[in-house]
């Protein structure tokens, strides 16, 4: 007794010959069906080249279409001539032209050896597991599906929404239970042969005529009536994409393929040179018969699903760029932002460069230029501190900036007079932490030698930006880790909130801080913000600094930082 393979072949016949050569060689009849569709030539051409095999023949040719019962029609004519000339044949293989043996011929053999009476067929119900992809599961079959999903798609939709509106059914013959799985099956010669003699054989192939992706739910649901014993699993190795679509497998998953023990494996590139020449070649079969074990590489396969589908975090990729919220993750790596530090404290980037291992810039968002760390004008990845390129795609410019430098923490400052293009962006992004000091936008205006009326237009201005800034932090949909200050309580007691900060960007760090930033001077600033009042302008931000009473530095209140998260 031996095995039996029907190959479903349409494209490269000089792979699908390859195959059929081997297993024929090695004592396996072979009954191939072509697709009609192909050229007589190329027909022609596959003839001639196993025109030496005696034990390899050619059934009723079938113009085969994706989703409809040609498929069943194929199978079912190389099934019934492999029954009918090969009497000798006790399990029946079916296999498509790019099917590749992975083991030994006689191992599969031993392997069914000890397995006569044993069916191989994935054969699952639809109300018990939903891995279908496509949007249509119990209804495959009890709806018509006359038109092809791919050629007539308008057609599919319509006619399936026509019957979804009349309340349309259709009833599935006494005695089935439908049943999903993969084409790809190997059955015994007695359960293939009372499917195919059933006497009610018209009414099942009238019936899954009209029902959608034939070839996944015929053999599956009919070999439910006969079979003694079903293995609900395919001994082919076919793995599917998110979108229900076969990973064809190339050179490089050469050792991948070993690993997972399965016999034949499926969709293999035709131009796998390493593969054919490898799995093809003579070689002596195993004393032990390992058992196909497929799961040895789902791992791989999830993590592949993964990467496909989410990427990297932070890294955007052109087919998910356009769409909101389709990131993994809106930036790579946490950042720090702070906004009023530089206006109160002189050199406040190279203070804080001084006690965190972290890459301080400038105000990355300033109107003339990204000031980027050091003065450069050029950042890793070849970013240039252009307003233009920057202003062109913001949130973009952040990303990418995170992302090439990767590996080392990212602080850069803020503040109302730059791009708030990315507000809600940082606001929402986890990695993001967000320290604000209010109304500190306000001394460098003291420090400015300009007309008080242009003074007092740009605090207004400032001040309502800082107010838009402030309400995207204190929303409920922030994620980044946002502390504000107004500049009355900071000033009060700047070492204390400076640690915070300090701590959660170095959180491993034991240092503490001895000194803080040298402070601007701001002596007078009282009376600034008296003479803006004055001038109808009324600065709310600042907190409290009464006029004649010049703020001091000291330790000896605890500043009162907010937290939103």
């Amino acid at each position: 007794m031996t095995i039996g393979f029907v190959m479903m072949c349409h494209t490269a016949l000089d792979r699908a010959a390859q195959v059929a050569r081997y297993w024929a060689e090695n004592g396996a009849p072979v009954v191939i069906h072509v697709d009609r569709r192909v050229g007589p030539d190329a027909f022609g051409g596959l003839k001639r080249a196993l025109a030496d095999l005696d034990n390899v023949s050619f059934s009723k040719r079938f113009k085969c279409e994706w989703g409809t019962f040609s498929l069943v029609a194929a199978a079912q004519a190389g099934s019934e001539q492999m029954l009918k000339r090969h009497p000798e044949v006790r399990h029946v293989y079916l296999a498509s032209g790019s099917c590749l043996p992975l083991r030994p011929l006689p191992e599969l053999t031993a392997y069914l050896d000890a397995r006569p009476y044993t069916d191989f067929i994935e054969s699952v119900t639809t109300t018990e597991v939903g891995w279908t992809v496509g949007g249509i599961d119990m209804e495959r079959f009890t709806l018509r599906f006359p038109f092809s999903w791919k050629k007539q798609r308008r057609l599919f939709d319509r006619y399936v929404e026509f019957q979804r509106r009349i309340g349309f059914r259709r009833k599935i013959p006494d005695g089935l239970v439908p049943h999903l799985g993969s084409q790809w099956w190997c059955l015994t010669r007695r359960t293939l042969s009372a499917i195919l003699e059933d006497p009610e054989r018209p009414v099942y192939d009238t019936y899954f005529k009209r029902v959608w992706i034939p070839d996944e739910s015929y053999f599956q649901t009919l070999a439910r009536l006969y079979a003694t014993s079903i293995e609900s699993r395919s001994l082919t190795l076919a793995k599917f994409d998110y979108q229900g679509k076969p990973h064809i497998f190339y050179d490089d998953h050469l050792q991948l393929l070993r690993r997972s023990d399965c016999f034949v494996a499926r969709k293999i590139w035709p131009k796998a040179e390493r593969l054919y020449a490898t799995f093809l070649a003579p070689r002596a079969a195993e004393e032990t018969c390992a058992e196909p074990n497929p799961g040895k590489i789902d791992r791989l396969f999830s993590k592949a699903v993964e990467r496909r589908t989410k990427g990297r975090p932070g890294l955007y990729m052109q087919s998910r760029f356009p769409l909101q919220d389709r990131e993994n993750g809106k930036t790579s790596a946490p950042y720090s932002i702070f906004q009023g530090f530089t206006d109160i404290f002189e050199n406040f980037e190279g203070w804080l460069s001084k006690y965190v291992g972290a890459r301080v810039h400038g105000h990355l968002y300033a109107p003339e230029r990204a000031e980027f760390a050091g003065g450069e004008t050029m950042f890793n990845g070849c970013m240039t501190d252009a307003a233009a390129l920057r202003d062109y795609n913001p949130r973009s410019f952040l990303t990418n900036l995170i992302w090439n430098a990767r590996g080392e923490r990212q602080c850069f400052m803020f503040s109302p007079r730059d791009n708030q293009a990315v507000n809600w962006f940082t606001a929402t992004d986890p990695n993001a932490q967000i320290s604000v000091i209010t109304g500190a936008w306000a001394v460098p205006l003291f420090h400015s030698n300009r007309n008080f009326a242009e003074i007092r237009r740009d605090a207004a201005r400032l001040q309502q930006i800082e107010m838009d800034q402030l309400g995207i932090l204190r929303s409920i949909y922030v994620k980044a880790r946002v502390r504000i200050w107004n500049m009355a309580d900071f000033i009060e007691n700047p070492m204390e909130p400076l640690q915070t900060v300090i701590d959660e960007i170095s959180p491993r760090a034991t240092r503490r801080l001895t000194e803080a930033p040298q402070m601007v001077d701001l002596a007078g600033f009282g009376q600034f913000l008296q003479n803006l009042r004055n001038q109808g302008m009324q600065p709310r931000l600042m907190g409290d600094f009464p006029v004649g009473d010049d703020p001091r530095p000291t330790t000896t209140r605890r500043g009162r930082p907010y937290l939103v998260k």
